[in-house]
């Protein structure tokens, strides 16, 4: 069944201590394409990067992906001192900690690292004691000491605190009966892996949840259900399997008819992690929303591609596709300045598309978006013509125009080579100024025949810097010189000849390859 929980997708990279630097970079490329969690494993016998460390300085580095351990080593991890990690972590991140947690698999190996020798059933009955000792010291700071006379954990009369930042989801990794039936008595969330857990054996596993959450007076959907996934693309071995479409239709129907709704990715490709955030993520999404939206006599026939179901067995929510319609906006013929910057007739061009390729209405919007981040430039160029016309006119003096066109979104963003793209997407949908490399890069990779085009756009960017720049040093000469009205308007007629042409000329090389490829 479908538990209606929200959709996530998270990163799960090895925690490699001979590559310490590369895995705190994959949490941060996780963050800027979109993702919203980042989980590493823990192992403390181990010689890896220890988690709680690992997260703490991805936590310190990013500002919006939730962190986890994947799962906590509870035998080798205190709960006092686990908890009280967690949720300092969780107040010093503004409340993006999650707990995973586990009751310690490999016996032999804890004990080796001086943890308690504990038999499997000892383990679990630890996970019980200890996951009370945690919520105990979660409470408020001034609350009742916390008593638990246990067997494993015997904590008598200590001081909670600190409180955590907002309610921390334990989620715990379980596959054995007793362990998914504490799950859906205590946990908020249930972690299992499909090396150990493939989705066949999903739905059954999460009866035993569902039963055990009823019994305790609980609703089955108090437990979130997340996943981590082992797949890569174009392979058939582990899960998900096949083409990013595949993935979409395999994750989506998880969701709806077995209820997981947090897919974690194992991978330490950075090409992986930008088509799963890029093309997957926003893919299941639309699925599944179009799922739950249809009616109950509307099923979704998932488990076959789209394009492969004839039109007329289709229902509300399978992946509609139809030729490109997005249309890049038309080059300006007039130009205002007697300058070029640049030989627009040595420009390259990308390689002519499949004319039988359709879209899907997430691809369609992909092409479509860089559409909108150009027209919100547009929007600022004519919002600067105006601040320059207002200074020539006397009506603005030259300090206030100065901070306007500081304060613009052209200006609050680094107009660097490769970075333009992917800002300008950031600027229109969170307003940050956050630098954001994905967007050439990942084109690069999935189609080196655009390097010609992306080289050559890279190059522009560089010159549209200098041209507003330039605009800046003019409105400084308008005051001293007595031709500066004259250069002033000069500047600002150059910045919109190579900001419109560049605009224009990006669309109609960009939009299909975008819509095809995605944005990372």
């Amino acid at each position: 069944m479908d538990y209606g929980h929200e959709l996530k997708f998270g990163l799960f990279p090895t925690p490699d201590a001979s590559d310490a630097h590369r895995v705190v970079d994959l949490a941060l490329l996780a963050e800027d394409v979109g993702l919203d969690l980042v989980s590493v494993q823990d192992h403390p016998y181990s010689p890896m990067l220890d988690a709680w460390t690992l997260l703490s300085v991805i936590a310190a580095r990013t500002q919006r992906v939730q962190v986890a351990p994947n799962v906590a080593n509870l035998p080798l991890r205190p709960p006092v001192v686990l908890a009280r990690a967690a949720a300092t972590l969780d107040v010093l991140s503004g409340g993006r900690v999650e707990l995973g947690l586990g009751a310690g698999g490999f016996h032999d190996a804890i004990a080796a690292a001086g943890g308690p020798k504990l038999s499997a059933k000892e383990s679990v009955d630890a996970l019980v004691e200890g996951i009370e000792v945690i919520r105990g010291i979660w409470a408020p700071l001034g609350g009742h000491a916390v008593q638990h006379p246990g067997t494993h954990y015997d904590v008598r009369g200590i001081r909670p605190g600190p409180a955590p930042a907002h309610r921390i989801g334990i989620w715990i990794g379980a596959y054995k009966p007793r362990m998914l039936r504490i799950t859906g008595r205590l946990a908020d969330g249930w972690l299992p892996s499909s090396s150990y857990a493939a989705p066949d054996v999903l739905d059954d596993m999460n009866r035993a949840i569902d039963e055990a959450a009823l019994a305790a007076g609980r609703s089955p959907s108090d437990v979130t259900r997340l996943y981590n996934i082992m797949g890569r693309f174009g392979s058939y071995d582990g899960f998900p399997t096949g083409s990013a479409r595949e993935w979409i239709e395999q994750l989506a129907e998880l969701t709806v008819d077995s209820g997981m709704s947090t897919y974690i990715l194992a991978s330490d490709d950075p090409d992986t992690i930008r088509r799963f955030a890029g093309e997957v993520a926003p893919g299941v999404r639309e699925l599944v929303a179009a799922e739950r939206s249809s009616t109950p006599d509307d099923p979704l026939p998932l488990g076959a591609l789209a394009d492969e179901i004839p039109a007329a067995a289709r229902g509300k929510a399978t992946i509609e596709a139809a030729p490109l319609t997005v249309v890049p906006t038309p080059d300006p013929v007039t130009r205002r300045s007697s300058e070029q910057p640049w030989d627009e007739s040595t420009r390259p061009h990308v390689p002519s598309p499949d004319p039988a390729r359709l879209y899907t209405p997430h691809e369609q919007a992909s092409g479509q978006h860089l559409v909108d981040v150009h027209d919100q430039l547009r929007k600022e160029l004519e919002q600067l013509r105006g601040i320059v016309d207002q200074v020539i006119a006397g009506q603005l003096d030259v300090a206030e125009a100065r901070s306007a066109i500081n304060e613009s979104t052209m200006r609050q963003n680094n107009w660097t080579a490769g970075v333009y793209c992917a800002q300008y997407c950031r600027v229109v949908t969170t307003h940050h100024t956050i630098e954001d490399v994905s967007v050439f890069p990942h084109l690069r990779s999935a189609q080196p025949s655009l390097d010609p085009v992306i080289d050559r756009l890279e190059e522009e960017h560089r010159v549209i810097h200098g041209v507003l720049d330039g605009v800046d040093r003019a409105l400084v000469a308008f005051v001293s010189e007595p031709d500066g009205p004259d250069r002033l308007q000069d500047a600002l007629d150059l910045l919109s000849d190579t900001l419109l042409s560049h605009l224009s000329y990006e669309e109609q090389e960009l939009v299909e390859p975008l819509a095809r490829l995605g944005f990372s």
